[in-house]
């Protein structure tokens, strides 16, 4: 039997009952958040105890762990989700924004299943790989050629290797708090698991970093490579004159710049780049382009690409038994064509922002340090009231208040990430932002005497 998602008027009363037994500090708080998050799920805490005898810490990708223990998602549709314990929720993380059609779409199941009736494994090329390719290349305007992969990482890890291979230089400049991949996360820097290659670390917008290291390492640098907005980090969004200043830079220095749009190419019909103007000579795509199924492209200048070119001698190989899937190419297609045109991207944009500058009014209205940054349907949570405009503005001491909204919203019937991540998805509308709404006016007037202050306070 399921738990139903509740009402804005029930959210109201069942938080304001947390009021008359509150807690002493924001540790009290969490201390008993947790508990009555282990108490509503026993089957999860099975699930996960099961997971631990042949898994390391019961996990196989790191973001989805939280203490006490990650919940068990049993089944989805459309923009809900059902646990283990059986309760539903709203879906506001989305597959950490690759699930943009929400859960087992209709149109996206049934180009699928078309696909599998024509075989699953073809070994050959097959007759829906090219019209996915041109279908991304009108999309995107940047892209004169594209190659597809399995993933971002994937897609990142191939561009890298082209633009040294282009360029005959081997130095990359990326950016703290940049995450490009499983091997390519730069949270804070210098991660263990990364791939070896020759990496300068700068600022994000910070466009005398990039100047400091491009004069150090002259004629060195192949490639930038860069997130028009960092996702992993906090939905971080980057200064328009930040961002054409790589341009020309890059220009400049005939150092080819990459764009990571794996996340924010959802932002708008041509991607974030064409928000802003800017052509880059390469960019990555992800997941939610091949339907939600196992993606990724990388593309970009013809002249570039054409080093792939099979049909040249010394061309650069590119592997991948599942690159061309028909399940990925149908429901890619599907989805880009059919469902996520260019008038739903405006639309997705437009209703995230709506929801942001909501709660962001509450949170100003109760004179809270709270607010949600990003663009469109991408936002996260931060701690401040200040502008965050690098990972080195976000205080990670206070993350137990991220922990604290995760926990009452959960209990709320709404799924987020664990560090106050937000996406929306399409089949989201209205009704379902207005519940979120009501969680996050419920949130402040449960926990308010232990939120941080704002010295901007509305009066």
């Amino acid at each position: 039997m399921t738990t139903p998602i509740r009402s804005e008027a029930q959210v109201f009363s069942a938080t304001q009952s947390g009021t008359q037994h509150k807690a002493a500090t924001l540790n009290d708080a969490l201390v008993a958040a947790s508990a009555a998050f282990a108490a509503r799920n026993p089957l999860s805490a099975r699930q996960y105890e099961q997971a631990v005898e042949v898994m390391p810490g019961g996990n196989t990708r790191s973001v989805l762990f939280y203490e006490p223990f990650p919940l068990a998602m049993a089944k989805g549709e459309g923009c809900r989700l059902w646990d283990a314990d059986g309760h539903e929720y709203l879906d506001f993380i989305a597959e950490f924004s690759a699930g943009i059609y929400g859960h087992s779409h209709p149109q996206i199941r049934r180009a699928i299943d078309t696909a599998l009736d024509g075989g699953l494994n073809l070994s050959a090329h097959n007759l829906l790989e090219s019209r996915l390719a041109k279908a991304l290349c009108e999309r995107f305007a940047s892209l004169e050629s594209v190659r597809f992969t399995n993933s971002g990482t994937e897609a990142n890890l191939m561009m890298l290797a082209v633009a040294k291979a282009f360029t005959g230089r081997s130095k990359i400049i990326v950016f703290v708090g940049g995450y490009h991949g499983g091997v390519l996360t730069f949270g804070r820097g210098h991660n263990a698991v990364n791939v070896p290659h020759e990496f300068l670390y700068a600022g994000y917008n910070d466009l005398d970093s990039v100047r400091r290291l491009l004069a150090e390492n002259a004629s060195e640098v192949a490639a930038i490579l860069v997130e028009p907005m960092q996702g992993a980090s906090g939905c971080i969004v980057g200064d328009q004159d930040f961002l054409t200043g790589l341009r020309e830079l890059a220009t400049a220095q005939g150092v080819l710049l990459l764009f990571d749009e794996v996340m924010t190419s959802r932002l708008a019909p041509g991607g974030l780049q064409a928000t802003l103007g800017i052509k880059p000579d390469l960019t990555s795509l992800g997941k939610y382009i091949g339907g939600g199924m196992s993606f990724g492209a990388f593309g970009g200048r013809a002249d570039i690409m054409q080093l792939f070119d099979p049909r040249k001698s010394h061309a650069l190989q590119h592997a991948g038994t599942f690159n061309n899937n028909v399940m990925t190419m149908a429901a890619g297609f599907t989805g880009l064509t059919e469902i996520y045109t260019p008038e739903a991207a405006r639309a997705l944009s437009a209703r995230g922002e709506a929801l942001r500058e909501a709660v962001n009014a509450r949170f100003r209205a109760a004179g809270v340090a709270l607010r949600f940054i990003g663009i469109g349907s991408l936002m996260n949570l931060q701690i401040t009231d200040k502008p965050v405009r690098s990972v080195r503005d976000i205080d990670s001491s206070l993350n137990g208040f991220k922990d604290l909204f995760f926990f009452h919203l959960i209990e709320n019937g709404i799924y987020l990430a664990r560090r106050g991540y937000v996406v929306l998805s399409l089949p989201v509308t209205d009704a379902q932002t207005a519940r979120f709404e009501a969680a996050v006016a419920a949130f402040i007037d449960r926990y308010g005497y232990l939120l941080p202050r704002s010295p901007r306070a509305a009066t």
